[in-house]
């Protein structure tokens, strides 16, 4: 059979996910009385509430005698590490455009690691019967975003489909039929070449190992691209390290295939095809898998360094082990090495003392989602705020830079750009209008300065604004950085939180927690309405008397508390204080800082 391999590159939602659902449809992957979920791809737990993907994912459709196998990427910058090692087993991409927005950050950075490994694209504008849909500037932005990037002749010559992916319809023409996918099934048909691989079929077996996964009855299964050759089920094959050193040889008990949304056991897995291995005990992510003949390695694309550090310890707190049953650190340390072997982008270092563990990753997106699995699957831990790396390039300090783009009112502009290039020291880049009343502000500003910044941006904006980021470069360090301008309240007592007590709170400043939650000496109940901390009592009772009268006997109504998300407090805290992190809570509590301690966080600004 014929066979084509793409991915899919779009923005965080651009529509990526739903055409890939109308493309399984079409290609007659469902029976018609199957009932199918939408977004059928994102089928991890969080994928689905949060409407974002996280994992790269392949699936295969066939079309007129081609088997196209499809990989859908994650949008967001912060899940790179799963891009650029996906990218390295297909031969084509198509770039899905909001027609409206135009290319974003994040199709800036994965359209970048595209065509630097020389793939063509193919851009779709997608979502052209919205009313505020604009498909010839936004096709004008992709040309000049491709030059920029430094593309080709054959890349700039790209072909381009007008689509709407929720309808289902993908046309050459804007005015076209509107009927099916079957201009864009043709164009991958035609414009994608088939894989260099299969002309290989009869030299010694070789697959490059690009994700890692488990099967709870065959163990670890790697998947990849065979390079070269064929492989049966039962052969002995070998893995090599990326540096070459022979790690282990094994028997293939397993080979499988996507086709459609599973896997299907095959007997024979052929050059140029993705497939999964199982069979293997140590072999992970980018090592080469190949017949005992061969003794070099396959290239694997290097990864960007991480930006981010977020310590993880364990949860010492008073309420300490009420909620998970994963609580020691060896547990919490062999679960951190588990995510580190699957996931490239994320490096995992153990601390002095040994009770805690540096995680360094890409942003507080990833972080979060790590921490968030984590939670769901029995875990309590505390974590600290980010820390973002530094380096020294040619004997100078330097940081990273990120490049932020934001779409707001036109009303809130000017709040925005000063709290982004005053105290945050960003610069700005460009600023226009983006039409319906909106501006367009793109601005490089330090990773530092952004930690915690997201919250105060949608309070700045009414909630209106839309802030993406996305790596730049590294540039010369800025000088420090202000953080949080507000103290907190922290509670004197233990034991359960008393409404007329909050109530009584509420003139010193916003509480983060409600009447009988459970608090401990030391936590953070509330954030208070000057720049200094201050101890509170949230237990103390009304005193009761005998005497009662109509002014004395108020009843108590107190104000909404503010309920923070993950991301949410791990940004909010300072670097003396701790994210308290449990299956059913979250909560803030202060923490002591040594000497030492104290001296590095001052000198890293």
């Amino acid at each position: 059979m014929d066979l084509r391999n793409i991915a899919i590159i779009a923005h965080v939602d651009h529509g990526k996910t739903t055409l890939v659902d109308e493309l399984l449809k079409q290609s007659g992957v469902f029976r018609e009385n199957q009932a199918v979920a939408e977004r059928a791809m994102d089928s991890n737990d969080l994928e689905r509430e949060r409407g974002i993907t996280i994992l790269a994912k392949a699936t295969s459709v066939e079309w007129k005698g081609t088997r196209i196998n499809i990989v859908d990427t994650p949008g967001h910058a912060d899940f790179g590490g799963e891009v650029e090692r996906i990218l390295s087993m297909v031969d084509g991409v198509v770039l899905l455009v909001d027609a409206a927005e135009g290319p974003m950050p994040q199709t800036k950075f994965v359209t970048s690691k595209a065509l630097a490994l020389g793939l063509r694209p193919i851009v779709v504008l997608n979502k052209v019967d919205k009313p505020d849909a604009e498909p010839d500037r936004a096709l004008d932005e992709c040309f000049d975003l491709f030059a920029s990037l430094d593309a080709d002749e054959d890349q700039l010559d790209f072909p381009h489909l007008y689509a709407s992916g929720r309808s289902g319809w993908a046309d050459a023409e804007l005015d076209g039929p509107r009927k099916n996918l079957d201009a864009l099934f043709n164009l991958v048909v035609n414009h994608v070449p088939a894989p260099r691989q299969i002309k290989r079929q009869d030299e010694d077996f070789r697959m490059l190992a690009t994700t890692l996964g488990s099967d709870p009855f065959v163990g670890r299964m790697l998947t990849g691209r065979v390079e070269s050759g064929k492989l049966k089920v039962g052969a002995t094959v070998q893995a090599i390290s990326r540096i070459g050193q022979k790690i282990e040889q094994f028997r293939v008990t397993k080979i499988q295939a996507f086709r459609g949304l599973s896997l299907q056991d095959i007997d024979e897995a052929q050059a140029g095809d993705i497939v999964s291995l199982a069979g293997m005990g140590k072999a992970t992510v980018a090592d080469t898998i190949c017949a005992l003949a061969v003794d070099e390695p396959l290239d694997a694309q290097p990864i960007d360094p991480p930006t981010i550090t977020v310590t993880f310890g364990i949860n010492d707190s008073p309420l300490a082990g009420r909620d998970g049953k994963k609580v020691q650190s060896r547990v919490i340390r062999d679960r951190l090495m588990k995510e580190a072997e699957s996931n490239v982008a994320i490096k995992v270092a153990d601390t002095p003392g040994g009770e805690a563990f540096e995680v360094s990753g890409r942003g507080e997106l990833q972080m979060g989602v790590l921490i968030e699995n984590m939670r769901r699957e029995g875990f309590e831990l505390s974590i600290s705020r980010p820390q973002v790396i530094m380096r020294e390039l040619d004997g100078q300090r330097v940081e990273p830079i990120e490049e932020v783009t934001i779409d707001v009112d036109d009303e809130y502009s000017g709040a925005v750009i000063e709290k982004v290039t005053g105290a945050r020291k960003g610069e700005l880049v460009e600023m226009r209008q983006a039409g319906a009343g909106k501006t367009r502000i793109i601005a490089h500003v330090p990773s530092r300065g952004l930690i915690g910044y997201h919250g105060e941006f949608l309070t700045d904006t009414r909630g209106t604004g839309v802030l993406n980021r996305v790596f730049h470069s590294w540039a010369p360090f800025k000088g420090a950085i202000p953080g949080r301008r507000a103290g907190v309240l922290i509670s004197m007592e233990a034991g359960e939180a008393v409404a007329y007590a909050l109530w009584n709170l509420e003139e010193r400043g916003r509480m983060f927690l409600g009447p009988q939650a459970k608090v401990y000496q030391g936590m953070i109940i509330g954030e208070h309405s000057r720049d200094n901390d201050l101890e509170v009592n949230p237990l103390k009772g009304k005193k009761l008397t005998n005497v009662r009268a109509s002014g004395s006997d108020d009843a108590v109504r107190l104000t909404p508390h503010v309920q923070f998300s993950l991301e949410e407090a791990i940004a909010y805290i300072n670097d003396d204080e701790l994210v308290e992190v449990t299956p059913n809570a979250i909560r803030l509590r202060k923490r002591y800082l040594d000497p030492h301690e104290r001296k590095r966080m001052a000198k890293a600004g």
